[in-house]
């Protein structure tokens, strides 16, 4: 009984869209579901024995001065199968991956009650750098922290 990560593909998509509603207070747009679709590796399916539990749904964006960094969109495991390493594995892939592609940026936002998602992003590295008020619509509370983390940039070859 393992944990396997699947890419994000159109013939999948549809799980993506299910877990999204089962885990979120929030509905997703179009621009969502495209954006996770072309960010490549960076956005992965969870999969518990061949049933799939978990998501990380990422973005790519460019910054001033022309590097990428990764945006968070959402991560989540569903219920019954927290605590068994899925959203560990599933952020470490993203870190990984950044890392191995030269970003030196990953952020999120969190509702600033998410105690649990707080503490999470924390033992990882990120830290919050920033409290946007009235972020969220339609959720209480509607405040979020911005979590952030630097990873390391190879130096230039000389």
């Amino acid at each position: 009984m393992g944990i396997s990560l699947d890419c994000l593909r159109d013939k999948n998509l549809m799980q993506l869209k299910k877990l999204n509603i089962a885990l979120f207070p929030v509905r997703y747009n179009d621009k969502y579901y495209a954006d996770a679709l072309s960010s490549g590796d960076f956005t992965k399916l969870a999969y518990y024995s061949d049933i799939c539990v978990g998501a990380i749904a990422c973005r790519l964006e460019r910054k001033e001065g022309g590097s990428i960094r990764v945006y968070i969109m959402t991560l989540g495991v569903l219920a019954p199968y927290t605590g068994l390493g899925i959203g560990t594995k599933l952020l470490n892939h993203v870190l990984d991956f950044s890392a191995k592609q030269n970003i030196s940026e990953i952020y999120l936002h969190v509702q600033t009650n998410n105690d649990e998602a707080i503490a999470f992003y924390k033992k990882f590295g990120f830290e919050i750098t920033e409290t946007i008020e009235n972020y969220y619509t339609n959720i209480s509370p509607p405040d979020c922290y911005v979590l952030s983390k630097l990873l390391p940039v190879p130096a230039a070859k000389k």
